[in-house]
């Protein structure tokens, strides 16, 4: 457990983030849970994230990152961050126990795992290298669409991924929100839009989406 020395105010949480799918589900969140919040930007084009001030409470040296005032700790990584903010305020996004518990879990590791990592690709190869290399803009593309329709699937019948709001949710919605630059028609994926939707209506998504700064609106399907 590593411990920042902080001075005491009101804020609660400490949160060093950027504009991006990960910082943005941090953002959403504690939005969506009310808590008090400072926003520490770290520019990933200034390449902030590399500092030692940064590394100290991110030794991973990726964003976004917490740190807690009512105890000094400090996170790193967005699953830990997600289960820990649910936790420490008791919230239902987040059920203490039993199954419903570990559904939530496990559409959470399943953003982490394919979601995250396999459309960060597509951004690389689609998004920013257009051309430079056809077989990782199809391996890719062919994979965060086959992902799309694994979550097109598990939201038939569903108003939610783990069926109550969750923070499966909020995780995997910043992703789903780049689907332009992933070249995907929500209009290909009914029950995706619908759920796009739904969860971008909420005001803690659309406050926490501009966080820490406003860099374009939030993108809405046709």
């Amino acid at each position: 457990m590593r411990r920042i020395p902080l001075p005491s105010d009101d804020i609660m949480i400490d949160l060093y983030s950027w504009t991006t799918p990960n910082g943005r589900k941090v953002s959403i969140l504690l939005e969506e849970l009310g808590l008090e919040y400072e926003n520490h930007p770290i520019s990933l084009k200034e390449r902030q994230q590399y500092s030692p001030e940064f590394e100290a409470i991110s030794p991973n040296c990726k964003i976004p990152a917490i740190v807690d005032r009512d105890n000094g700790m400090s996170l790193m990584e967005t699953g830990a961050i997600m289960m820990y903010l649910a936790d420490k305020t008791g919230s239902k996004l987040l059920p203490r126990d039993g199954e419903a518990r570990y559904r939530v879990i496990e559409w959470l590791m399943w953003q982490m795992g394919g979601i995250g990592p396999i459309l960060g690709q597509v951004h690389h190869f689609v998004k920013y290298n257009p051309g430079l290399d056809p077989y990782g803009e199809e391996r890719y593309s062919t994979e965060g669409r086959r992902l799309y329709g694994v979550l097109d699937k598990r939201l038939e019948g569903r108003n939610y991924v783990a069926d109550e709001l969750s923070i499966a949710d909020f995780a995997i919605w910043p992703w789903i929100s780049r689907y332009e630059w992933q070249e995907f028609d929500l209009n290909d994926f009914p029950n995706v839009k619908r759920w796009y939707l739904d969860i971008v209506a909420r005001p803690s998504v659309q406050k926490g989406y501009h966080q820490p700064i406003k860099v374009q609106d939030i993108p809405m399907p046709d």
